[in-house]
Formats: structure tokens, sequence, C-alpha cells
């Protein structure tokens, strides 16, 4: 059996440990020992501890019965063996699992929300509460009341107690095991089963800061960081309104307010913009219809030197489309490749699929579509004569 140091003393860093079992397997060893301080990855829900064993990373932890297994890619010949934790690692986890608890105590006192899920990650935590929907007002007060809390430095403690006994505490959910249940609990605010290291006290979980609410599967997710973790999240952001004021020449303050009005004079210039391309459009095809050759009363515009993008040609086109009785042969040169767009009027019946399939046996093309219109490319060099293959074998079909 492991004796699982963790549970008893979070904040012991190193300790000296004797290797009881080892088992070399794909490339790994499998290590116990008689005591740990490294918390066994996803036990409860949070996230193993990081460190080494006599120097050699632990590159996973986890439970074994009623023992702990260290997972490391090199051998250690010693039987005596010192095991050392990554505090930063260890202490941001305890921070995130007590203001969990926390963060959901609150919750369910305030709104009778209860946590149905949580999930501890490297950057992020997230609470998933039996609400189908809160308000930002009432995630103010819940973020606000679990902050005086923190500030209130209330005690956290962790003891055991047995299945008759668990009637006599205000518990937020049932244990999964049937004894020597372990009892977190905030100083006669929360009383939670949990199996997880917890700070002595709620002074050090810091702050916790409400990131995000959303919906999800008819309950909320909300998404959080507490302590060191709310100290960067509030850095990043602090930097990018100091960042945005200076660009717009603004108080931080103001920031959203300019930003607002800039991106409601981009929209309307962008409704301007769509307007005015409407009507080039429109020009463009009167004047390419002006400029057609006319074959059996079919308008065919034949243009390889047009001063447009290709992007731009696929924008023009629904406009030349919508004029009747008319075939539109556009070819762009690019930087490395040739680029064509073939198309009809609605109410012509030449299949443009069927002759671009065609073509394509004969020569180096690629490219698809439906009847009404393909487009593709070819070699820069090919151009040329790909759009004048599409010119004969259109005139064919006339």
């Amino acid at each position: 059996m492991t004796e699982k140091i963790y549970l008893e003393n979070p904040y012991l860093r190193q300790i000296e440990a004797r290797i009881t079992e080892k088992k070399y397997m794909n490339n790994k060893y499998y290590i116990k020992t008689n005591k740990t301080i490294f918390y066994p990855n996803l036990a409860g829900g949070q996230p193993g501890d990081k460190g080494t064993i006599n120097g050699v990373e632990v590159l996973d932890t986890y439970e074994d019965g009623i023992d702990i297994v260290h997972v490391v890619k090199e051998n250690i010949h010693s039987d005596r063996v010192q095991l050392f934790i990554d505090w930063n690692n260890r202490f941001d986890y305890m921070q995130q699992h007590s203001g969990q608890h926390l963060l959901s105590s609150v919750f369910y006192k305030l709104f009778n929300g209860e946590t149905i899920g949580f999930y501890i990650g490297k950057e992020y935590v997230y609470i998933d509460i039996d609400i189908p929907k809160i308000t930002e007002e009432e995630i103010e007060k819940i973020e606000e009341f679990a902050n005086k809390i923190i500030f209130s430095n209330f005690s956290i403690k962790s003891y055991i107690v047995e299945r008759e006994d668990m009637d006599k505490l205000p518990v937020r959910k049932d244990p999964i095991v049937n004894s020597n249940i372990r009892i977190v609990e905030i100083d006669g605010i929360d009383f939670s089963p949990c199996c997880g290291t917890h700070l002595r006290n709620t002074g050090e979980i810091g702050m916790i800061k409400i990131r995000k609410v959303e919906s999800y599967k008819g309950n909320i997710r909300v998404e959080f960081v507490c302590g060191n973790r709310a100290l960067k999240d509030y850095t990043w952001k602090s930097k990018s309104i100091k960042d945005i004021s200076n660009l717009l020449s603004s108080k931080d303050k103001d920031a959203y307010n300019r930003v607002e009005k800039l991106y409601t004079a981009k929209e309307n210039l962008e409704k301007e913009n769509r307007l005015l391309k409407e009507k080039l459009n429109k020009y463009i095809a009167a004047d390419l219809i002006r400029k057609s050759e006319t074959i059996n009363g079919i308008n065919l515009i034949f243009n390889k030197s047009i001063d447009m993008e290709f992007k731009e040609l696929q924008s023009l086109l629904p406009y030349v489309n919508l004029i009747e009785n008319t075939i539109v042969l556009f070819g762009v040169e690019g930087k490395d490749t040739g680029q064509f767009i073939l198309s009809r009027s609605q109410n012509l019946q030449i299949n443009m699929k069927e002759i671009f399939e065609e073509i394509s046996q004969d020569m180096e093309i690629r490219g698809g579509g439906s009847p009404q219109t393909i487009q593709g490319g070819c070699p820069i060099d090919m151009l040329d004569k790909t759009l004048k293959a599409f010119y004969d074998r259109v005139i064919e079909n006339l």
C-alpha cells in the first residue's frame, strides 16, 4: 500500500521514499513506492503532479488499487529515492480545485444550482450547473459573493468520516465510496466529498474571475480562473485594453465606445461598398454586352485581358448571367497558372460541363462545375490554347 502523503500534507514538496515494486513495459518503468507526494492524474478529476524521482522526470502517475504508480522513462537503480514535485504546478491546481469547491457552493447557496460536472485544464476551469440560464447581474452577484468569502480567509480542512455519519453533514453531493469518506470543508460554508489536494484557507485562492458563461445541454457551463491564473488573465486583458486605447488615443474606459463607433462606421462603409460594387458590376456587364460578338442571336463575351482579379470575375459573373442569350468566357493569367471561367445565361441549354469534360480529355486542364458554369486552371503557357478550344467548341454548339 502506498502512503498518500499528499492527502495529509499537500504543501510537502519533497520526501524520501523506498521503491517497493518496479516493472519495465513499453519502454517505460512503472514504479511503486512505500509513500508518495505525487497526486495521481485525474483522480477525482484533478490533473496529476509534475516532478522527478532521483532527478528522473515523472511522466505520469495513476492509481492501481491501493497503490500509486509512477511512470518514468529512465531506470532508477537505487531503492532509496528522493521525490520532488513541481510546486508551482501543485499550488496552481490547489487554487483551481479549492476555487471550484467555493464557486460551486455559491451557485448552490444563491440559486440552488448543483454542479453536475467540472473540468480543470491547463488554462481554465469550468463547472456545469443544472440551471437553464442566468443573467449577467446574477453572475456578478455570484462572483462578488465568492470573492468576499476568499477575502474573509476562511479555513479549509479535510477529514475522514464513515457512511453512517454523512447525515450529520450538509454535503452538496453524495460520495462515491461507502467507507473512509474524505470530506473537504470550507469552514462551515461547504462540505464536499473529495480526494483532491486543497489549500489551507480561502485567502490563498487569491480571487475568482468568471470568464464566460454559455448554454450547454440545457444547463449552463461556467468558465473561470483562480489565483495566479486570474492575475495572468487580468494582465493580458489590461495590456490589450491599454494598447487599444493608445491606438485610438482614448482613455481605457472609453475604448469600448470608440471601438463600437468604428465598427458601426465600418458596417456602413461595407454596405455602401456593396451597393457601389453592385452598380459597378451591372455597368461592367452591360459594357461587356455592348462589346460582345453576336452569333446566331447569342452574345458571346470572350475576354482574356480584362483588368480584374479572378475573385472579382466570380462576383461579376451572376450579373452577366442575368442577361439572356449570353455566353461568357473569361481568362486570367495568374503568377504561375492560367485560370478560366466558362458560363451561360439560364435560358440557354448548352451543357458547359460536357464541353469541359470533352476538352479535358485532350488538354492538361483541371476544374469542374455545373452544366451552367465551369471554372478551373491550366499551365499559364497553355491559357490561350485552352480558351481557343473552349471558344471553338462553344461555336460548334450554337
